[in-house]
């Protein structure tokens, strides 16, 4: 299957990406810890079958130190012994938030209730925008058929701002 189309290589696809790692660059300097953030985004990505956002975000989670295991326990998170309380609460929301047609709710209050036990405020903004973020991308690599497998970690850092 061959990628659709490429936004970096059209104008205005080029200024919607530079805003898309704009944002990234934003939730990536607060303070939701990098591990959280890559497992949210890992997480969302699976649920989505978006493979260019997984093969990214398991690249970049290696680079920054997560270890294989925790990295091939993500899909199976609620079965796995490897994750904090509140790495479980940052997962719930992250699948919560992503499966909106199959959970009529939402997010759950209990769900809430156990990231707002775990973050502060400005944790829980990044966490949310996080989530949206994801899951916009998630809708472009897949609607655009990006294919997993090139990802180098790093490489957006070059076309923020």
């Amino acid at each position: 299957m061959e990628p659709r189309f490429n936004l970096l290589t059209n104008e205005l696809g080029t200024k919607i990406s530079k805003r898309f790692a704009n944002f990234s660059q934003v939730i990536a300097q607060s303070t939701l810890p990098k591990s959280t953030q890559e497992l949210v985004s890992l997480r969302a990505s699976q649920i989505n079958g978006c493979g260019w956002c997984i093969d990214m975000h398991t690249k970049e989670a290696a680079a920054a130190g997560e270890t294989p295991v925790r990295l091939n326990l993500v899909a199976a998170w609620r079965e796995s012994t490897v994750f904090t309380d509140a790495e479980r609460a940052a997962l719930a929301l992250a699948e919560e938030g992503t499966r909106l047609a199959d959970a009529h709710h939402g997010v759950s209050d209990e769900t809430w209730a156990r990231v707002r036990e775990h973050y502060d405020d400005d944790q829980i903004a990044t966490l949310v925008s996080l989530v949206a973020l994801i899951n916009a991308a998630n809708r472009l690599g897949v609607i655009l058929r990006q294919q997993g497998g090139s990802y180098e970690p790093g490489i957006f850092a070059s076309i923020s701002s």
